[in-house]
């Protein structure tokens, strides 16, 4: 397996120039031969699609969603990151950069990273001129806010819809190139394979959700913009409906899958509150601009937050991360909250949360600054506990968000299956172990905007493979593998639903691979799983039937799929023996409780090759070189 990452040689700060100036390019009229397929809505799938089909490529673009709009950026809140310096505050592009790789823990490639922070110019203009609705000062500057890992304010935001309101920018922009006829759109369509041609990406084979229609599409390119994969773990922050499967099946057909195990665990969700919950829900990361972490001091104390008086609070951020206190970043923040409630001193009937206490901000600011800022979130809270967050402290405790993991990409965005490329979540490369507030809408416009519409370009003109139609045998093999297993799912008939067998995967990854991970609890957890895959197929019970609209039968495939996933997670988890960002393995810790690297043993991405079902599968390294900056130990103190 080729792992080359094409990273241009020269300055860092000429990396893309210099790329870019070496692609080979589609004159205009030659574009409108070439079909691209787009499978995702989201951010980086929908900017991917309309500035393709702006350029003059033909374009399909496919959601299982019943509109594309209803992809789950939607649901990012606090802010997109760039390096426009308008507070004067002393941030760069070498800064945004630096930060970046700091917050991932050393394990990104600096070439993706910093081509990352130079494109986040652009994405601001770009979003501006569609409409999007920033915040604003009161001369009319575009209002920027802190997030974790940085010392200077670059996140731009709507309030807490900023990925609602950047989402309908990029609908918006491919909504006009559907009207023109340059896109075509397929919603309640779900990719359950791809289809490779003489080794390079030629189409996918997809199921109407509505109709139960199982039927192919065949393209010049394919790309990926499926999102990550934390409902693997059942509880985490992301729809119900976002999955592992689009690129679990791209694995399964040739392209490595990279860092599995860097799942990342967000510091700020409302607590679980029992065994009904099918996701958790985020409160934003901005909201530790204002807001302030804090445990009673004495553990055990279950009194009401305004009855601890301030010297018997413990703003344990604060008190061990004086440079960024309560902006420390998201892994940091919450293994200090672990902490903290496995000590006693969690708050809550669960004893799992601690408070994130707005009375000072109020008193500083007024209840109608916070409210400005932050009101949406405070009343989605109020819905869900029931609890006045300006009159008494939120309660929040970490969980499952964002995946740092993905399908192995070069610098062109394009797998180890040529022609396939992947984008945003879906893919491995910017964000290293640990990804900063802020930047996964960050890396999803960059990808979809300003990347693929030229390195897609310079994989046509490199390659002059014809496109195969879907009569082609290859095709009509995969779409009966597609039947026998939908088949497979109707004929079990056992008695167990597919949630339940669902949500006791998710239990064993969170208590084994989830916030702290060590050698023996991943093994047991590599044991186990093999056990419940195997119950899986003898006795899950897929209501209703094929040729109809069916949510059972769907989730039973995502359910699969994460059933085998959640073995390479683990594996890869137990083959890295150290401790980088959201990889915390017990084992590999300083003295004071902080990540400890091994750089000497451990700089290289894990790229896996799947060698079928039953055998392991290979491991490849792709060594991270850094040139530009020195592997130092993080410290946020």
């Amino acid at each position: 397996m080729n792992l080359d990452p094409k990273i241009p040689s020269g300055p860092i700060d000429k990396k893309w120039d210099k790329c870019r100036q070496e692609m080979k390019l589609v004159n205009p009229a030659n574009k409108r031969k070439f079909e691209v397929i787009v499978v995702g809505t989201g951010l980086a799938g929908a900017s991917a699609a309309a500035t393709m089909a702006e350029l003059g490529y033909g374009v399909k673009s496919f959601c299982f969603q019943d509109s594309p709009r209803r992809a789950h950026s939607i649901a990012a809140q606090g802010g997109i990151n760039s390096a426009k310096n308008y507070q004067n505050d002393g941030d760069s592009v070498y800064r945004l950069f630096y930060d970046t790789i700091k917050g991932g823990d050393f394990r990104a490639r600096e070439g993706n990273v910093y081509r990352l922070a130079q494109l986040s110019l652009n994405i601001i203009d770009q979003c501006v001129a569609q409409g999007v609705p920033f915040a604003r000062e009161y001369g009319g500057l575009l209002a920027n806010r802190s997030f974790g890992g940085a010392q200077v304010s670059r996140t731009f935001y709507a309030r807490g819809q900023t990925g609602q309101q950047l989402l309908l920018g990029a609908y918006q922009a491919l909504e006009r190139q559907i009207g023109l006829g340059k896109v075509k759109v397929f919603p309640r369509t779900e990719m359950l394979d791809l289809v490779v041609i003489d080794g390079h990406a030629k189409g996918i084979v997809v199921r109407d959700l509505v109709t139960g229609k199982v039927s192919s599409y065949s393209a010049d390119a394919v790309v990926l913009a499926t999102g990550g994969y934390s409902n693997v773990f059942y509880l985490s922050t992301n729809a119900r409906g976002s999955n592992v499967t689009a690129i679990w099946r791209a694995y399964k057909r040739g392209a490595a899958m990279a860092n599995p195990c860097y799942t990342q665990i967000h510091p700020t969700c409302i607590p679980v509150s029992g065994e009904h919950q099918s996701k958790l829900t985020l409160m934003s990361e901005s909201l530790r601009n204002d807001g302030r972490v804090w445990v009673p001091k004495k553990a055990g104390d279950k009194r009401a937050p305004q009855n601890v008086p301030e010297e018997e609070r413990d703003y344990y951020l604060e008190r061990k991360y004086p440079s960024f206190g309560n902006l420390a970043p998201r892994d940091i923040a919450s293994r200090a909250a672990k902490e903290a409630c496995d000590a006693g001193r969690g708050v809550g009937t669960s004893g799992l949360g601690v408070y994130l206490d707005f009375a000072d901000a109020i008193k500083r600011l007024g209840e109608s600054t916070i409210r400005e800022r932050y009101g949406n979130l405070f009343d989605m809270y109020q819905t869900i506990t029931g609890e006045n967050a300006y009159h008494t402290p939120m309660r929040i405790y970490p969980a499952l968000h964002y995946t740092m993991g993905g399908l192995w990409v070069d610098y062109h965005l394009m797998s180890t299956i040529p022609g396939l490329f992947v984008l945003g979540e879906a893919n491995f490369s910017d964000h290293g172990a640990n990804r900063l507030g802020a930047s996964a809408l960050m890396q999803g416009l960059a990808d979809g905007y300003f990347v693929i519409p030229y390195t897609i370009g310079n994989y046509f003109a490199s390659n002059k493979i014809a496109r195969p139609p879907t009569s082609h045998p290859e095709f009509k093999k995969i779409e009966e593998e597609v039947a026998e297993r939908t088949r497979k799912f109707l004929s079990i008939k056992g008695k167990r639903t597919v949630s339940a067998m669902h949500r006791e995967l998710g239990k064993l990854l969170w208590e084994k691979c989830g916030m702290a991970r060590d050698e023996a609890g991943l093994k047991e957890a590599l044991r186990k799983i093999p056990q419940l895959r195997e119950e899986f197929w003898k006795n899950i019970n897929v209501t209703g039937q094929n040729g109809e609209l069916n949510q059972a039968l769907e989730q039973a495939g995502r359910v699969a799929d994460y059933m085998e996933f959640a073995e390479l997670l683990c594996l890869d988890a137990l083959t890295r023996r150290e401790s980088c960002g959201g990889h915390f393995r017990t084992e590999f810790q300083t003295p004071d409780g902080e990540a400890l690297r091994d750089d000497e043993n451990f700089s290289y991405v894990a790229a896996w090759e799947y060698q079928g079902i039953g055998k392991s599968p290979i491991l490849h390294k792709e060594p991270l070189v850094y040139e530009e900056l020195h592997m130092s130990q993080r410290s946020y103190k």
